[in-house]
């Protein structure tokens, strides 16, 4: 919080900030809760002497902004070309998530749904469809090849004239 005095620490340009206990209706801390179960706080993860300097640190989120945005361009432009164009974009937003909370945000949302997604294609039900969809189609598969197979010969396709 700003108090507007020049005398308290630091100088005319910088900003006290008080930080409170992430608390829920019931009082219990949130934050220490959140440590336990694996994730981390919102907020940036820049290291304490960045922080203590509102230009270092604007410039430290400019650079991570930077780097995060040419790594998903390049995921971007990997999803039709050949290369792990989603894993590179989730990396780039991993980047961005180290220092800004709506990326924070998205990822979480994304691993949620993944995990629902994990959990619905492990459902026994859905295993057994998946599994007759699989073997529906090898079959398929192995009766085209056959035909294939029974009016060509092991000749490739290209090389098939006028028969």
């Amino acid at each position: 919080m700003n108090t507007g005095s020049d005398g308290i620490e630091g100088g005319p340009g910088e900003v006290a900030v008080v930080e409170e206990p992430d608390t829920d209706a019931a009082g219990a801390d949130r934050s220490k809760a959140a440590e336990t179960h694996g994730e981390q706080g919102l907020g940036s993860r820049a290291p304490a002497f960045v922080k203590r300097r509102r230009a270092l640190h604007l410039s430290w989120q400019v650079g991570v902004f930077v780097i995060g945005l040419a790594v998903v361009a390049a995921g971007i432009v990997m999803l039709p070309l050949p290369g792990p164009g989603w894993v590179v974009i989730f990396g780039g937003m991993a980047i961005w998530a180290t220092e800004f909370v709506w990326a924070q945000l998205v990822l979480r949302w994304t691993k949620r749904k993944v995990t629902e997604a994990a959990q619905r294609a492990l459902d026994p039900k859905v295993r057994r469809r998946n599994i007759t969809l699989t073997v529906i189609g090898l079959v398929i598969v192995g009766v085209l090849a056959g035909i294939y197979l029974h009016e060509f010969g092991f000749e490739m396709p290209w090389n098939i004239e006028n028969q």
